[in-house]
């Protein structure tokens, strides 16, 4: 039974981590490479220390009723939905209620973690830590990797022509923090999710003109629902589950367009879903008003860049751009991890329930907080961190490795066979009608 815990972060997942720890008796060292907690939520002026922070005005997504740990509720006086302060205050109070920084060290990086000769047998771990300067070498019987999405920002420079040529300003949505130094430009965000809609409203009080680009298009919700409630909390309901899983998907698409369409007509914002992409969504009271107002223009994807302007796919043409950001993601990235461990946790169809690598023979290491959810991330690395510290304590048991790993090599492989099927597909025209007209029949046959 594993007793002594490393938890890497001391963010959302990694406190939620040492708490889960304690509550099932086992020891929880937490190293952290900042001087606070709160990772990606505890804002900074700049990002020079490589770790990625929010935005200045950033507002969370999700409301408090959805959002907060299950024993620790938001204060009453606090809003539905909380600016970054509020929601590290939260973080702050969850840590010292649970008496937690006393088990975290701060300024310290995580070097190499690594499977000890007799770990077939022990499960247990080497974990090397630097701290100013400093290195030390530790056993433990389990591992919690608590680092996040956000680690190293996907800049994908090569897939824009021209851009090296381009003399203006280009960054990262990593290093934007406020809107000051865009006064009077114009300025081309590149990339249309949480992040890239939130900057351009932003930048558009204080910018000349915000150009945001988009290959796919997207559905925009409203943090407020009828009658004024938090949208999530009227959304996020069981009845509205079933009804999700009893209708046929073409039903419940037209129902979810219908309605999104009823505040605004996506197409005539240049914001519909392109034929042939995933649909997604996201959250932002302003931008509509700002795309009626003109301060923020939709385009569609980047064909090119020149010295100064930006060719669009559809043919149009942007002069004098001052700035591009790009908000086109991160890659996932473990450092401290060796070959094949790092690779099988990087693709996440080899982590088991997305928390447990299926290639280790003892269940002792858990990445907690790796997935995308439709609400709270607090309550689902909760969930996760609960579950991984009973298999540490041998509560609860998960299929051998070997099961695991045959399991994720035929998902790996049907996924790329289904790939090829798209291409194939795409490629013809004609087969690519006759499919969808058989795929009507079938659902509508069902539906019948």
């Amino acid at each position: 039974m594993a007793k002594r815990v490393a938890v890497i972060g001391a963010g959302v997942s990694g406190l939620s981590s040492i708490k889960c720890c304690l509550d099932e008796d086992l020891e929880p060292i937490c190293f952290e490479r900042s001087s606070d907690i709160g990772g990606l939520w505890k804002f900074t002026e700049t990002s020079k220390d490589g770790m990625t922070r929010v935005y200045k005005s950033l507002v969370t997504n999700v409301c408090k009723e959805m959002s907060c740990y299950s024993d620790f509720p938001f204060q009453e006086d606090y809003p539905n939905f909380m600016n970054q302060e509020k929601f590290w205050n939260y973080l702050q109070e969850f840590a010292e209620y649970f008496d937690l920084l006393k088990y975290i060290r701060f300024k310290t990086t995580v070097r190499s973690i690594t499977k000890r000769p007799d770990f077939s047998e022990t499960g247990q771990w080497d974990v090397v830590t630097e701290t100013e300067g400093r290195q030390d070498r530790a056993v433990f019987d389990a591992v919690m990797v608590c680092t996040g999405h956000f680690l190293n920002p996907h800049l994908p420079l090569e897939s824009f022509p021209g851009i090296h040529k381009f003399k203006g300003q280009i960054l990262h949505s990593q290093e934007y923090k406020i809107p000051a130094g865009f006064q009077g430009k114009r300025v081309l965000v590149i990339g249309l999710g949480n992040t890239g809609a939130d900057i351009a409203v932003e930048l558009s009080r204080t910018a000349a003109q915000v150009l945001l680009s988009t290959r796919t298009g997207t559905w925009v919700i409203n943090r407020s629902s009828d009658g004024g409630y938090p949208f999530n909390m009227m959304v996020l309901r069981r009845h509205h589950n079933f009804i999700a899983q009893v209708l046929p998907s073409c039903i419940l698409k037209w129902i979810q367009e219908r309605r999104l369409n009823k505040r605004f007509d996506h197409v005539n914002y240049g914001l519909n879903i392109t034929k042939g992409k995933k649909p997604k969504m996201i959250v932002n009271d302003e931008l509509p008003t700002c795309i009626l107002c003109g301060t923020v223009t939709i385009k569609t994807s980047l064909k090119e860049f020149t010295e100064t302007s930006a060719v669009f796919e559809d043919g149009t043409v942007e002069e004098n751009i001052d700035a591009v950001i790009f908000t086109t993601g991160y890659t996932y990235s473990f450092p401290f991890f060796e070959e094949p461990l790092k690779t099988l946790c990087t693709k996440k169809i080899f982590l088991y329930k997305l928390v447990f690598p299926s290639n280790l023979e003892k269940t002792t290491l858990a990445m907690i907080g790796f997935i995308h959810l439709t609400g709270s991330i607090l309550a689902g690395t909760e969930l996760q961190a609960r579950w991984a510290t009973r298999v540490f304590k041998g509560l609860c048991k998960i299929p051998p490795s070997q099961k695991l790993m045959a399991e994720a090599m035929k998902k790996e492989q049907l996924i790329e066979s289904k790939k090829r099927r798209e291409v194939f597909v795409s490629s013809s025209p004609s087969l690519l009608k006759y499919l969808s007209y058989r795929t009507s029949c079938v659902r509508l046959a069902g539906s019948g």
